[in-house]
């Protein structure tokens, strides 16, 4: 009886260790930036009535931005436009007026947020969106004219290198405190948001930094720090070879042989190790991977074995989503195997997709159903 209760005691010390792991990111990707741009402009309003029109879209617009990523999925961005405004030919009276302006902008990596690393490598989306201050300069007028704004755009990128990403933007300007209108000719007497400016761009960014890549393009299997997960697992190892091979226990009649391999197999494969994440997510919540301490040991220890990796999802959103998302958190959880030493011909991923034996309806349900379980063959 002594044995058993030594053997099961030891099963339950290793899931508390586990539970007690957490795993850590380490800022292995560059953060700075730099990007140029040029393109076309389109002044929506506030022009002079009836003789001045402008082109559907002018030449000429020039950006020069720095941009600072605190992560892989936000950041800031210093930026700084030019904005050479004319009139449409043969249908309005000649003008040349030039906008200058600064902004500092708040960046969302909407391809990191939305996982576009679940389908594809080179293209990616930012979202920006800021305040500034801008300058309208022209013959017209010998004042200055100091304008204030409020900015926001959608920024595609297709990576052509670590270091070089193409880009495409289109990006709305709201003027307050314009004087003049965007021709010259005459005033506004507005103060408030009467100034519109499309903008419509392609550039280039170019990485800076030391490292092989840039926050854009990180994911979370390019972030995780194996050190910890390295640093139990040698603990793992050191508590099991203090358990012996076979505990015999007996009892009248009968005599039971206990492995402590086989007690790990079955909870294993019994779900009691999962890896769990937050909606709409590919990414373990921090709490949840002590799960692959306990089979990356087990898959250590027994290396004839092979395993499946199963991901799963609730039921909101459609089934190809699903099946995307469930296929993406076990590829991930892959990642972190391989990375720590298992042989990528042992690991196997099945994509569950949705979840159907779990209610749809309850929050907590739906938590538990985002995962990844484990079956040992």
């Amino acid at each position: 009886m002594k044995k058993i209760v030594i053997t099961l005691a030891l099963a339950l010390s290793i899931m508390s260790v586990n539970a007690q792991t957490e795993t850590k990111t380490a800022d292995n990707f560059n953060k700075w930036s730099v990007e140029l741009s040029g393109g076309f402009n389109k002044p929506q309003r506030p022009l002079t009535s009836n003789s001045y029109y402008t082109r559907t879209i002018s030449p000429y617009t020039v950006d020069l931005g720095v941009r600072y990523m605190f992560n892989n999925k936000f950041g800031l961005k210093a930026d700084f436009g030019y904005n050479d405004l004319t009139e449409q030919k043969n249908s309005s009276i000649p003008f040349d007026s030039k906008y200058y302006r600064a902004d500092l902008q708040g960046i969302a990596n909407l391809g990191r947020i939305m996982n576009f690393e679940t389908w594809t490598k080179t293209i990616g989306l930012l979202g920006h969106a800021g305040v500034g201050i801008g300058q309208l300069k022209s013959d017209a007028f010998k004042d200055r004219d100091l304008i204030g704004n409020v900015m926001a755009g959608l920024t595609g990128q297709i990576r052509l290198t670590d270091r070089v990403a193409l880009t495409g933007d289109f990006t709305t300007i709201l003027n307050a405190y314009q004087d003049h209108t965007f021709d010259g000719l005459s005033r506004t007497n507005n103060k408030g948001f009467s100034g519109l400016l499309f903008t419509g761009t392609a550039g280039l960014q170019v990485y800076l930094g030391k490292a092989t890549k840039h926050a854009d393009w990180v994911s979370i299997s390019d972030q995780t720090d194996l050190t910890p997960l390295e640093n139990k697992i040698a603990d793992l190892e050191a508590l099991v070879k203090k358990t012996p091979e076979k505990v015999i226990t007996e009892k009248p009649v009968t005599t039971t042989v206990v492995s402590d391999k086989d007690i790990v197999k079955e909870m294993i494969n019994d779900k009691y190790y999962s890896v769990y994440f937050d909606f709409n997510k590919s990414t373990p919540i921090e709490n949840s991977t002590a799960a692959i301490d306990v089979v990356l040991t087990y898959l250590r220890k027994n290396p004839s074995v092979s395993l499946d990796i199963v991901g799963h999802a609730d039921q909101v959103g459609s089934a190809a989503y699903n099946d995307k998302l469930s296929n993406a958190r076990a590829n991930n959880v892959k990642t972190i195997l391989e990375k720590a030493g298992i042989s990528s011909s042992r690991l196997n991923v099945v994509p569950q997709g949705a979840d159907d034996s779990i209610a749809k309806d309850s929050e907590e349900a739906r938590r538990l159903a985002r995962r990844v379980t484990f079956k040992v063959k």
